[in-house]
């Protein structure tokens, strides 16, 4: 009888796969990578047209030589690594290492681990398509000359351990700048005014919000602007200027992509990116279900498509159909494809069985699964959905020259909302319905109300805003998001606290000498136009060396030019006033993980060491004591007064002596301008008034 060896990436795959075949064949797991490029050194010969010099992973022999034993008794081998670029060189790595020849090559590829997948892809071999293989050795080696080229370097300027990278340097960049705008930010003052007038003597008040005058929009900056307004509407009667009816429908969403499933979960989850990707890998490989045996429940995670397989799509619209009724299919085209990558041959994520409702797996997932699971399952059915459909009225109401505005929608058709409601539109959405309205209406004043608000500064990045603004930009692929912000928390450039993303004193200066000795590689837009390079070598229409050969020499010079010109600003270490306790020396400003401590130069003989207070160089505004730069547990820059705690002084800002003009409270430094604490006052000026 023919034996056949399937040779799968994951040993959870192994199991179900094997069930799937049955005894005529043999799979076994390569876990993994089997050859990469050595860690001890770049790996690439320059001299020898940048030709990697890949060897056999440590710990990876023996499952080398017994992957080659099997090889030798099977008639076939098939390669079934993931169906993406990273799954497409370990297949080619594996032919490498297993010396396997051309005929004994065979590629297949499943987007789902169900018995018909598997045995489909089966009857479809394919040879291992070589342009996804150098579009994947042309980042890794990118990468790896990024790496190890300016990790070196800044070993030198701040300590050892730090690394650079071609994709979290820009990420960091990107976090380091929005930081920059929010600390620079000045509010501005604004005011709102609102009108309650009852309807028809209802007790229920209509609260009509002010527009303008006519068809012009009028800001109200300040009180000065408002008073002037309310005392032009002092006495006069509101009418119904117009009423309007509409219309408005609400599309249903695409299924999920990579980028998309991992901002929905950290929204509506609170998941990290990487613990979305961690479950959902499990999801996809397998999980056991009750009277199903172990099957992979989601397609496979790692897409930028949104198409859906047409069998797919009709098993959705008969699900459908059957749970909700005929109006509830949707009526549009069922694919839309984002984007050109290689990954969009491939299909959305979705349920490999609709059937499967998350209600009935509850019982054989853990809580984390099901949670994403459900996510998962609720997207695609109200993705194949019809839209949502909404009744609008607009009412314009008018005041002597003035006009107030109030609109309301009522939802007349649920369609894709039956099933799912994103999370932001769920805080959002107004569904009451201004009733019994029209032209001939009495309104009656009531009282106006009038507010005073200051703009806010963009919002910190959080792991979902970033990685919708690298996706946006062209930076990376969504496969690669996870693992670059688990590298730069790693690392200790960025902490997170709650869900927001903030920059650390270490993380700032990484960015600092990035931007300075290596201004093209935290380039954003030379960034994405790399990207856009190294996706027409996974389409085949640009050599991959071709790309490598263009990089390298200008990488080189900068990396040369910037071994001179940094050597003059390596941080010295900085001597204190600080007496160690245990030696007299005076003890020193070291750099560890979390910035700035104190150590005695004494070392190794002694050890001592300290937490470093630094002084901002300004008294404290309640006490008069000194302020001290003060950092969270997780890494984030605080200013703090000296006695604390029997001074309570706390600030994100830096404060300033000066007192405000305004209200005499005291001022913080924001950008090169200069604040008053108390946002009610709004009063700012710039530093040079000082």
């Amino acid at each position: 009888m023919a034996k056949n060896l399937v040779i799968v990436e994951s040993p959870a795959k192994v199991k179900t796969i094997k069930k799937f075949l049955g005894s005529n064949y043999e799979v076994m797991a390569s876990q993994g990578h089997v050859r990469d490029l050595p860690r001890s050194t770049m790996g690439i010969d320059i001299e020898n047209d940048y030709e990697p010099k890949y060897i056999t992973i440590r710990g990876k022999g023996d499952l080398l030589a017994a992957l080659r034993k099997e090889v030798k008794k099977a008639d076939k081998v098939y390669l079934a690594t993931d169906p993406d670029r990273e799954g497409e060189a370990i297949s080619w790595h594996l032919a490498q290492a297993l010396k396997l020849d051309e005929k004994h090559i065979n590629r297949i590829t499943f987007n789902e681990i169900t018995k018909n997948a598997v045995k489909a892809s089966i009857k479809t071999p394919r040879k291992i398509d070589m342009n996804l293989v150098d579009a994947q050795q042309s980042r890794r080696i990118l990468d790896r000359m990024v790496g190890y080229s300016i990790s070196p370097l800044l070993w030198n300027k701040i300590k050892r351990g730090l690394s650079a990278g071609r994709v979290q340097s820009v990420a960091l960049r990107i976090i380091c700048d929005r930081e920059d705008e929010i600390n620079s930010f000045i509010p501005e003052e604004y005011w709102t005014l609102d009108a309650v007038v009852s309807v028809n003597g209802e007790k229920k008040n209509l609260i009509a919000k002010f527009y303008g005058m006519g068809d012009k929009k009028v800001e109200i900056h300040n009180k000065e602007e408002m008073d002037r307004i309310l005392s032009e509407l002092k006495g006069k009667q509101f009418f119904v200027d117009s009423i309007k009816t509409s219309k408005r429908t609400k599309k249903a969403p695409l299924p999920f992509t990579t980028s998309t499933l991992q901002q929905e979960a950290s929204k509506s989850l609170n998941y990290a990116t990487s613990k979305t990707m961690r479950i959902a890998q499990n999801l996809y490989e397998g999980v056991d279900i009750k009277g199903h045996g172990t099957i992979g429940i989601i397609t496979y995670l790692r897409t930028d498509s949104t198409r859906v397989a047409d069998e797919a799509v009709t098993a959705s619209e008969n699900y459908i159909r059957e749970a909700y009724g005929e109006e509830y299919v949707s009526k549009r085209a069922k694919n839309a494809n984002g984007g050109k990558k290689i990954q969009d041959a491939h299909e959305a994520i979705r349920p490999t069985d609709l059937s499967l409702t998350p209600a009935m797996l509850k019982d054989s997932l853990t809580r984390d699964q099901f949670r994403l699971y459900q996510l998962i399952w609720k997207r695609f059915v109200a993705s194949q959905m019809a839209d949502a459909e909404y009744d609008v009225t607009s009412i314009k109401l008018k005041c002597g020259d003035y006009i107030f505005t109030c609109a309301a929608s009522k939802l007349a058709f649920e369609g894709f909302r039956s099933v799912y409601i994103e999370e932001d539109e769920e805080k959002n959405e107004n569904t009451t319905l201004i009733k019994g309205i029209d032209e001939s209406s009495k309104l009656s004043f009531v009282e106006y109300d009038p507010k005073q608000h200051f703009t806010q500064p963009p919002a910190h990045y959080t792991e979902a805003s970033l990685v919708k603004a690298l996706e946006e930009l062209g930076i990376g692929r969504p496969s690669t998001y996870a693992p670059t912000i688990s590298t730069i928390m790693l690392r200790h450039y960025i902490t997170k606290e709650e869900k927001n993303l903030y920059v650390t004193e270490l993380g700032e200066a990484v960015n600092q000498v990035m931007r300075k000795a290596f201004p093209g590689i935290v380039d954003v837009n030379f960034t994405a136009t790399l990207e856009s390079l190294l996706d027409s070598v996974e389409e085949g229409n640009v050599n991959w060396k071709t790309v490598i050969r263009n990089f390298y020499p200008d990488l080189d010079e900068a990396v040369k030019n910037a071994a001179e010109e940094l050597e003059h600003i390596q941080i010295a270490e900085e001597e204190t006033d600080v007496e160690c306790e245990l030696c007299g020396r005076k003890m020193v400003v070291k750099y560890g993980p979390h910035g700035k401590f104190l150590a005695c130069p004494g070392f190794p003989e002694c050890r001592n060491t300290k937490p470093y207070l630094e002084k901002a160089g300004v008294a404290c505004p309640i006490c008069g004591a000194d302020v001290i730069i003060k950092k969270t547990k997780k890494g984030r820059r605080f200013y703090g007064c000296a006695n604390y705690p029997e001074c309570d002084f706390i600030s994100w800002q830096k404060p300033s002596e000066k007192k405000c003009p305004k209200c005499g409270k005291y001022m913080l430094e924001k950008g090169n301008k200069l604040v008053c604490s108390d946002e009610t006052c709004g009063y700012h000026e710039g530093k040079n008034t000082l």
